[in-house]
């Protein structure tokens, strides 16, 4: 009986996962043939946003979705060659802003959720943290939190802050989408890609199996930099790996919404909703205080404050041909700290509760 009831869920799961995938197909096409922006990127994102709140069935898919990280991972990794590194002290002056970046959100964010939205304390304060969508869900669960609400204000966050950035970055920078993501497979030494595919999957595994988080970017990241580091990797992945990251990713934002209820909309959603406003005009703050101060051109200082995570970042960053290792450095900086911070805050919130 066990067996036959896992087959059939693995049936239905299949079924779901094929119907996401289709639709995500049908959102690319559209997005495509209507030569809108981005449509490897908002073309699944929006088709399946649009079907789970109507109710489809689709599913994330697992591993898939993992793997697409990682060849992010492997871009940021291979862009962090001798020059940039170089220039890591440079960049000392703006990275310095990201701490009291996140005081400043904390002190408004944790109260924005406990008294007007009346979530309780280890809710509101992971709601408020603006770290990695999967890392806040998932140590604010183990911390006593509202998984459902977490996973909701925080897709909230990720899907408007991926909307609205491009259309920022054209309006106020007059940013083009049109860098080149990579060169085509075929102009890649068959070695480098070699390399690139070893450094994903033994950088993710390694970081995984260490218990660090962010392990499916950081753990390829941090390979692929030694191997450009040290001359043996010359190449980001392959334009297609990009274009295919993006597309995984376009899915993983849109079924985060799936089963979600008008409940839950009106509380989770609004509430995250409105929060990426005060995000957002913290972040326009900071990237202009580091522009102003000659630490940063406009364009980079916008993306390496925009509250997003760090694989919609780095898609972005790659098709605005921004500086990815300057942007990169602020959003690592920023998710260590609040992974870092969040639970030593919490539980100081927590004894001062309890004298």
């Amino acid at each position: 009986m066990k067996a036959r009831n896992s087959l059939k869920l693995g049936t239905l799961n299949l079924k779901a996962r094929a119907a996401t995938v289709g639709v995500a197909i049908i959102g690319t096409l559209i997005f495509y043939w209507l030569d809108l922006p981005l449509p490897f990127l908002f073309g699944p994102m929006a088709a399946c946003l649009i079907v789970a709140i109507l109710g489809g069935r689709l599913m994330g898919l697992g591993q898939i979705s993992v793997i697409a990280r990682t060849i992010l991972g492997v871009a940021i990794g291979a862009s962090i060659t001798p020059q940039v590194f170089s220039q890591l002290p440079q960049m000392a002056a703006s990275v310095a802003f990201i701490p009291l970046y996140i005081i400043i959100i904390a002190i408004i964010g944790v109260p924005f959720f406990s008294k007007i939205f009346r979530f309780d304390p280890i809710t509101s304060w992971y709601s408020a943290m603006p770290g990695g969508l999967q890392d806040m869900v998932i140590f604010g669960t183990e911390a006593g939190g509202d998984p459902r609400a977490l996973s909701l204000i925080h897709a909230t966050r990720v899907l408007l802050v991926v909307t609205v950035a491009p259309i920022f970055l054209k309006f106020a920078f007059d940013a083009e989408f049109n860098n080149p993501v990579g060169l085509p497979a075929v102009d890649i030494p068959l070695f480098e890609i070699i390399l690139m595919i070893v450094a994903a999957l033994v950088g993710w595994q390694a970081w995984a199996r260490a218990g660090l988080f962010g392990a499916s970017i950081i753990g390829p990241m941090v390979l692929t930099a030694i191997l450009s580091l040290t001359g043996m990797l010359h190449y980001r992945p392959p334009a297609e790996a990009i274009v295919a990251a993006q597309f995984l990713i376009g899915i993983g934002i849109g079924v985060g919404y799936v089963g979600v209820t008008i409940a839950e909309l009106r509380k989770f959603v609004f509430a995250g909703t409105l929060f990426v406003l005060i995000l957002a005009a913290l972040a326009a703050v900071f990237s202009q205080i580091v522009t102003r101060l000659g630490l940063a051109n406009p364009v980079e200082g916008f993306l390496a404050f925009a509250p997003g995570g760090q694989a919609e970042m780095t898609v972005l960053a790659i098709l605005v041909g921004a500086d990815l290792g300057f942007v990169i450095v602020h959003h690592l900086t920023r998710v260590v700290l609040v992974i870092l911070g969040a639970p030593i805050a919490v539980r100081f919130y927590n004894r001062k509760k309890q004298e």
